[in-house]
């Protein structure tokens, strides 16, 4: 990695601790209770879900979740299921909450105790993922180079697919190109997605 790519990650950190922060407090005031309580009366199991994932260095977490999948669904690889099948696991109130992102939510307070990022790598499952680990670690750098992502390059530019070879590039290219003129320019696409109008690069 490059030195101003080293030191952009020490301004990085200080961008995720505020924004995580104004986050946290947003959330707390105007949307968690609700979500809370209607998936508490909407779904079985509880509300919030802890999923074991790979960080920097590889290094095992907790990412937090709104729980959006029924509890007998079996934790698999994306690149292990198809997309109707994904979605026959889903509450009904899980489906709204994936597709407007709210389950991911609760990663702010990930990002607020250094475990993750805004923009990076997406963080892949501790335990049935090893062919996407396989892959990134082909790279030199690679996505265990930095800390896992809120929102990534490869979910703009791969958002239909989960082939983890394309992952693996996608993702070797972001640590590459890490700037902060090509996170803001992730972020605005990823806002611009979320709202149905992003045509990505």
């Amino acid at each position: 990695m490059k030195r101003h790519q080293k030191f952009y990650l020490i301004i990085k950190r200080l961008i995720d601790l505020l924004g995580s922060l104004v986050g946290i407090v947003f959330c707390l005031a105007l949307v968690w209770w609700w979500v809370f309580i209607i998936n508490l009366i909407a779904t079985k199991g509880h509300p919030i879900y802890v999923q074991r994932r790979l960080g920097k260095h590889k290094k095992v977490f907790g990412l937090l979740k709104f729980r959006s999948m029924r509890i007998d669904a079996p934790e698999v690889a994306p690149s292990d299921i198809d997309i109707e099948t994904h979605r026959k696991m889903e509450t009904k109130f899980g489906s709204f909450l994936r597709k407007t992102s709210l389950d991911e939510t609760l990663q702010l307070f990930n990002i607020f105790i250094g475990q993750m990022s805004f923009i990076g790598p997406r963080p892949g499952a501790a335990h049935n993922e090893e062919e996407l680990v396989r892959l990134r670690e082909s790279y030199t750098p690679n996505a265990f180079d930095v800390k896992p992502g809120l929102g990534g390059w490869a979910q703009l530019k791969n958002k239909r697919s989960h082939d983890p070879a394309i992952k693996a590039e996608l993702d070797h290219e972001y640590v590459v190109r890490l700037s902060l003129w090509f996170d803001i320019k992730i972020f605005v696409l990823t806002i611009f997605h979320l709202f149905g109008t992003g045509k990505g690069e």
